[in-house]
């Protein structure tokens, strides 16, 4: 698409980032399955590498297919640039690279996905940072637990497990209070319900795995950046204010503005980190794009409809969907989340734990599998599954107690989806 009319989020889905193929004519947008690009001569080689042109040198770094959809990802989220990578893991280990270094934390949210939680309190300590988990609706708190090596400080538009509607604009002051840019994973909800760049986040993280491709066929993950941080404003973040030694000098942030984060995103950390999203994995992924609006609609209708259902179950203690008016997080979803809470939440099955693992097992719709944003139902046990390595206390703080499931509702009819938890619980609770 070209500059123009401003386009609705159903047109852009579809047609952003995208043009019929010059060579061909192809409407979809192909996929370009090939390492290497031919330079036009030495000159172009040349300025390509010195970054001096935009193009294509190595799929490692960039892909035509791929960067079709970073540039739709980017329009729908309303950044300025935006990569995609292998995976959400990566995405979120792309995110914070250019802005940490040895002894530097990032302030994280306790309501987390449990691999996420496991990432930054383990994992990212070979690298030499830290984080500290905090209450993010304590935002006293919040404000205090960022310090002078805080670098980011990073949550989830809706929480996983539990479907917790973060408050992200008041995180977002915090976070600008501080000189620190917030990172927000997106995944649960998505740019359709809702827009984290226009409540004030600095960076969106999506796993692409889930509801943007929508049918559980490839890993993919992306960051995208509202070009919007002055990285040049304080000495805090040197990848970006400092100059660059593999790039004679150059200065990111003086040099290449609001796209100072995308461009050291590929030049520098897909080019060192090699966390490369496959031209296959994009295709997909663009395809499950072009129906997401369609398919939220009724993933957050169905949501609705089961939560409502559960809630009134006898044999069923809590729910905790934020759609449902007896929710805490009921009255943030005007504001953070318009168009619907999504469809991932939790419920405690009288009965504990082994009444969880009974209901699991006899659940035939229901897929038991660790996933969500799937087009099918889905379901597991957080607290001995996605969030096993986590310590009580963490699970309890996540919302993965061991009393409780996790459900990812599907577009499936929500009669059937019912009668099947109906008949699960029955066997669960008997």
């Amino acid at each position: 698409m070209t500059d123009g009319p401003t386009y609705g989020f159903d047109t852009l889905q579809i047609h952003a980032g995208a043009n019929p193929d010059p060579a061909t004519g192809a409407r979809q947008v192909p996929i370009y399955q090939t390492t290497a690009y031919v330079f036009r001569d030495a000159d172009h080689a040349a300025a390509l590498f010195n970054l001096a042109e935009v193009g294509y040198i190595y799929s490692r770094l960039t892909n035509p297919t791929v960067a079709a959809l970073a540039e739709r990802l980017t329009i729908l989220e309303g950044g300025a640039g935006g990569i995609c990578c292998s995976s959400g893991h990566a995405a979120q280990i792309m995110a914070l690279f250019p802005l940490m270094g040895p002894g530097k934390n990032v302030v994280a949210s306790t309501r987390l996905y449990g691999g996420t939680v496991t990432q930054l309190s383990q994992t990212i300590k070979r690298f030499g940072w830290g984080v500290k988990f905090v209450d993010f609706d304590d935002l006293d708190a919040l404000a205090a637990a960022i310090d002078d090596d805080t670098r980011a400080v990073f949550c989830e538009s809706i929480a996983n497990p539990g479907g917790y509607i973060t408050d992200i604009r008041a995180v977002a002051d915090v976070s600008d209070a501080a000189g620190v840019p917030l990172i927000v994973d997106n995944t649960s909800a998505t740019p359709y319900l809702c827009n984290p760049i226009s409540l004030g986040a600095t960076l969106v993280v999506h796993s692409t795995t889930k509801y943007l491709t929508g049918n559980g066929t490839v890993t993919g993950g992306a960051v995208i950046d509202s070009g919007k941080f002055d990285w040049m404003a304080s000495d805090k973040f040197p990848s970006l204010s400092q100059p660059e030694p593999a790039y004679h000098g150059l200065v990111f942030g003086e040099a290449l503005g609001p796209m100072a984060y995308t461009f050291h995103s590929i030049a520098i950390g897909l080019r060192d980190l090699g966390m490369t999203m496959n031209p296959q994995g994009a295709h997909y992924t663009l395809m499950g794009v072009e129906t997401l609006s369609l398919r939220m609609q009724k993933h957050v209708e169905n949501a609705k409809i089961v939560a409502t259902w559960l809630e009134n179950d006898p044999r069923v203690d809590y729910v905790t969907y934020a759609g449902l008016p007896s929710s805490p997080y009921y009255d943030r979803i005007e504001k953070v989340c318009p168009k619907g809470a999504g469809a991932l939440f939790t419920f405690a099955v009288k009965g504990g734990y082994d009444a969880c693992m009974k209901l699991v097992d006899s659940l035939e719709i229901f897929s038991h599998v660790a996933n969500l944003g799937d087009a099918r139902s889905l379901i597991i046990h957080s607290a001995s599954t996605t969030h096993r390595q986590l310590t009580p206390e963490q699970q309890k703080a996540a919302g993965a107690d061991p009393e409780v499931v996790r459900l990812s509702i599907g577009i499936e009819d929500p009669n059937d989806l019912i009668a099947d938890l109906d008949q699960a619980l029955a066997k669960a609770t008997a």
